[in-house]
């Protein structure tokens, strides 16, 4: 799904600046929202994002868990469609914006669905998976379209497949050792259950702090290290939307956060009897 989210958001927010559609004009459209409004707005990421997320998660699983097929493309299609709608009330979207997004998405969940085991297989074996997982996404990241004026989305984009950069990496080494395995427990019903919350709590907040903590300590260091190569203040906002800054600041950072949630955090679940 990782892999899948990546290519999706890539292309969507390439697609973005290549055709530079306007967001919808306010007025008459009230914005709710205005940190994207830099951006171009055909297609729709989020809508892309939601359609992919949601059919590829209940495609891969229907198989793997026991519910009715119904349910669970009902649940994917009210959540993709809850998504859209929010673009369109937010008044970042229009219609045709939305659409496109999703019809994209699908387009490349058809595309891609025959190879999907393929391609797991060569991210969990392939020697070379690291190496690539690294070099592909910064080079897609260093060769973002130009635009000629400051926009978010290559930040965005470096961010998103330097997330699932960092992610795959852990994914490969996981598969390479034994990594720890989720098991459930054969207590009595009701303790089951209460056991289980407590656990599943417990995994997310330890998962969400070091994560946090992760991100947090990696913006720190990697902005410093950048800081003092190009001669430039740490608050200098100019400086840090700069190609040679951005993107690996952007990219190491979040391609931390990736691997830590895919090898550190479960060996930290490990550690403290969580698993």
């Amino acid at each position: 799904m990782i892999i899948i989210w990546s290519i999706v958001m890539y292309i969507g927010q390439v697609s973005k600046d290549i055709l530079k559609w306007p967001r919808p004009l306010s007025p008459p459209v009230v914005k709710l929202e205005m940190r994207t409004d830099a951006e171009y707005g055909m297609p729709s990421t989020h809508a892309m994002a939601a359609t992919a997320i949601s059919f590829s998660f209940f495609i891969t699983t229907m198989n793997q868990y026991k519910y009715p097929f119904e349910l669970g493309l009902m649940a994917a299609f009210v959540f993709s469609t809850l998504v859209c709608l929010s673009r369109l009330y937010t008044g970042m979207h229009t219609v045709l914006d939305v659409i496109g997004g999703a019809l994209i998405s699908a387009v490349l969940l058809v595309l891609l669905y025959p190879v999907w085991d393929s391609i797991d297989h060569v991210l969990l074996t392939s020697p070379f998976c690291p190496l690539l997982s690294i070099a592909v996404p910064l080079l897609l990241c260093y060769n973002y379209p130009k635009l000629d004026y400051y926009s978010p989305t290559r930040g965005d984009t470096t961010t998103i497949l330097g997330a699932g950069a960092g992610a795959t990496v852990g994914f490969w080494l996981n598969n390479q050792y034994v990594a720890p395995a989720y098991v459930g427990s054969n207590m009595g019903f009701p303790l089951v259950i209460s056991t289980t919350v407590v656990l599943m709590l417990a995994r997310f907040f330890v998962g969400l702090l070091v994560i946090l903590l992760t991100r947090q300590l990696m913006k720190n260091v990697v902005l410093r290290v950048l800081c003092y190569c190009y001669k430039f203040h740490i608050a200098d906002l100019d400086a840090r939307r700069r190609l040679e800054v951005e993107v690996p600041y952007k990219f190491v950072t979040y391609s931390s956060v990736g691997f830590t949630a895919t090898v550190i955090v479960p060996l930290l679940h490990q550690l403290l009897g969580l698993i």
